[in-house]
């Protein structure tokens, strides 16, 4: 049975990750608060931004500047999106 979790994002019981997406403590609020669903969102979105705006994740600013997006976008507020992108219907 997959663990559920109260997802910050969708402020529903979603199933959740199946490990922290990242190490300390900023993984496992990742884990104990957002989806999968969200998550795999998230991943999408920022393929999306970082090939738009040809991001560096060598460069210490570009990964501030997705850290920043990820918080906004996981947490339902305004965020950065690919600007030249229509979704698919």
């Amino acid at each position: 049975m997959s663990r559920t979790v109260f997802c910050r994002k969708y402020q529903e019981q979603l199933p959740g990750l199946p490990n922290p997406p990242y190490p300390g403590a900023k993984g496992q609020d990742i884990f104990e608060n957002v989806s999968q669903k969200a998550w795999q969102e998230w991943q999408k979105q920022q393929t999306m931004l970082i090939n738009e705006k040809q991001l560096s994740m060598m460069n210490p600013e570009h990964r501030k500047y997705l850290q920043t997006e990820m918080d906004k976008f996981l947490s339902n507020q305004d965020h950065d999106k690919a600007e030249g992108f229509v979704p698919q219907e």
